[in-house]
């Protein structure tokens, strides 16, 4: 499903910062992938790869058999509607309620007043804030926000979902409250990759690690643990 080959990002400033360096690794449809490592190892920098935010100095990313960085400006869009993201910060729109941002995600995309009507309740459910639906994010808890998220960002039935650091805000409850979500998520089939300085998520996931020190891969475990 995913693929990077040999992918290089060297950033031009002062001095060359080397964000990520021989990378190589392929993903398969429906894996729950964990990247983890220190500030700076160069887990932002290639989420921002797969959705075409930044082009590799070197080496190339695949979507599928799309080379992401071959694609125009004008396909862009199409790509990425099928990548859901959850943020640490949730962005969410604050002058709309919770069904109302999901339902915006669906309006960008040109779902249909019919489909929206049918699906944000669906999935906000999926989330447990069934009862919350009308309650916008400042009546909401942090846990709930990034559920809100979450929603929306699986309510266009995307092929991957990238969750960046999204529990990094969260209380331990609530931290695992998003985990079990996540999970539920991808046990429905849907690629799931997930960027934490959490050691207890990556314990209790028990799913594959992808170590980064310094821009490159240093470890690659098929059901790993927290080992920085």
């Amino acid at each position: 499903m995913i693929y990077f080959d040999q992918v290089s990002k060297i950033y031009n400033g002062t001095g060359k910062t080397v964000a990520l360096e021989d990378v190589s690794f392929a993903v398969e449809p429906g894996e729950f992938i964990s990247i983890v490592g220190h500030s700076g190892a160069g887990k932002t920098t290639l989420l921002k790869m797969l959705l075409a935010e930044e082009d590799p100095t070197s080496g190339t990313v695949f979507f599928e058999s799309v080379n992401i960085h071959g694609l125009r400006d004008s396909e862009k869009p199409m790509l990425r509607r099928r990548i859901g993201t959850v943020f640490q910060d949730f962005k969410l729109l604050p002058h709309k309620t919770a069904y109302e941002n999901v339902a915006f995600a669906m309006e960008v995309a040109g779902r249909t007043e019919d489909e929206i009507a049918a699906d944000v309740p669906h999935v906000l459910d999926l989330v447990d804030l069934g009862s919350k639906m009308f309650n916008f994010p400042g009546q909401l808890s942090g846990g709930e926000r990034q559920r809100v998220a979450i929603a929306r960002a699986i309510v266009n039935q995307p092929d991957l979902i990238i969750a960046d650091e999204p529990t990094g805000n969260l209380d331990p409850v609530n931290t695992y409250e998003i985990v079990q979500i996540l999970r539920k998520i991808n046990d429905m089939g849907t690629t799931v990759f997930l960027t934490t300085h959490n050691k207890g998520i990556i314990d209790s996931v028990k799913k594959r690690v992808i170590t980064l020190d310094q821009g490159r891969i240093v470890r690659d475990d098929k059901e790993g643990g927290y080992t920085l």
